[in-house]
């Protein structure tokens, strides 16, 4: 579980890509050497577990899954991206609940000043608008946002010049994918409603029919 409140943002190293998964390296000299094996970390919001750290970088296994979910398929060396240690008991939510597990990939539709800050616009997939409402929360690459304006398959997202300065947005261009997560609560209320609109089994079993005389 993490808030995606970015800690620190590093670099790709290398990526492998293969038909059953990949490899990626990432190179985080301030945070690395304080990752243990075996723990998570989101990387661009993705939640991946560290199988290697040493020196200045991480490496962490890709599944064939998450390359099909995520925009690690078409991440290239030196790009850069978002960090962030999961959430740990007394540690303050300054974001929103954000699992790491990426719903799809967007597309980056606009990035424009205003003034100090900036407005970021992602075109969002189709099946994942059903989760998106103004003023709620949403993450993009990790980064916990806030929706101000949704129409027409794209959100508007306002972003101040600290996210600005220490996260990847300013590396990103038109057209480029990023990783989107919409908010847990929107997925689990769509699942419950769901339920309660599957029919009950029957209860009527082989053994009832005969007791009753069938």
């Amino acid at each position: 579980m993490f808030t995606g409140i970015v800690e620190l943002t590093g670099f790709v190293e290398s990526l492998e890509r293969g038909p059953d998964g990949g490899r990626l390296k990432v190179r985080a000299p301030a945070l690395a050497p304080s990752l243990p094996v075996g723990s998570s970390i989101a990387v661009n919001g993705c939640c991946l577990t560290i199988i290697e750290a040493s020196g200045d970088a991480f490496v962490a296994d890709l599944s064939s899954e998450t390359l099909r979910r995520t925009s690690f398929s078409e991440t290239n060396p030196g790009a850069r991206v978002n960090l962030e240690r999961p959430l740990t008991a007394g540690k303050e939510l300054g974001g929103h609940f954000v699992q790491g597990h990426v719903d799809g990939v967007g597309r980056l539709a606009r990035l424009r000043p205003e003034g100090d800050n900036w407005w970021l616009s992602v075109r969002v997939p189709q099946e994942l608008g059903r989760y998106i409402t103004v003023k709620g929360s949403i993450a993009v690459d990790g980064i916990s946002l806030t929706v101000a304006v949704w129409q027409h398959g794209i959100v508007d997202l306002a972003i101040i010049p600290f996210t600005y300065a220490h996260t990847n947005v300013p590396g990103l261009t038109i057209g480029d994918p990023v990783n989107i997560e919409c908010d847990i609560l929107a997925k689990y209320v769509e699942r419950l409603l769901e339920a309660q609109r599957e029919p009950v089994a029957s209860r009527l079993t082989l053994e009832e029919l005969i007791r009753q005389g069938f």
